[in-house]
């Protein structure tokens, strides 16, 4: 499964306005809603704030396996200046994505934060997300 087959315009945001990690995992919830993907966007949220209270993702990449998400998916945002997400180097996150995995025996919640994690250490395409121009571009 290819990362850009999860990613839908509607559930990107360029510019995002939050300003500590709860509005940041509301609004990527929001956008994970406007996908399509969820179901039970209460349940879904319980989920991911369940996950981030076992330990934080620290790099912005929050994520829910579970009964409200009916098809897997992904959203993403670029905060401009970042926000505290409790990252292990401390410094503030700026790119955020959200992964929705459906309640199934496969695991594609964690293939997909496996292809992330590779894609996001190489610094020429994360300046790429961060300076799209459009959902399109990112």
């Amino acid at each position: 499964m290819k990362i850009t087959d999860l990613l839908k315009k509607e559930s990107i945001e360029l510019h995002g306005q939050v300003k500590t990690k709860e509005e940041a995992i509301d609004r990527m919830v929001e956008l994970m809603v406007r996908s399509g993907n969820i179901r039970d966007e209460n349940a879904y949220k319980q989920g991911v704030l369940k996950r981030e209270a076992e330990g934080t993702t620290g790099i912005g990449i929050p994520h829910a396996k579970n009964c409200g998400v009916a098809q897997a998916g992904l959203s993403a945002m670029v905060v401009p200046g970042g926000v505290d997400y409790d990252a292990m180097d401390g410094a503030p996150v700026d790119l955020l994505f959200l992964i929705a995995a459906p309640d199934t025996e496969d695991n594609v919640h964690l293939q997909v934060l496996s292809q992330l994690a590779v894609l996001l250490m190489d610094g020429d395409f994360t300046a790429k997300l961060r300076n799209a121009k459009s959902e399109e571009k990112f």
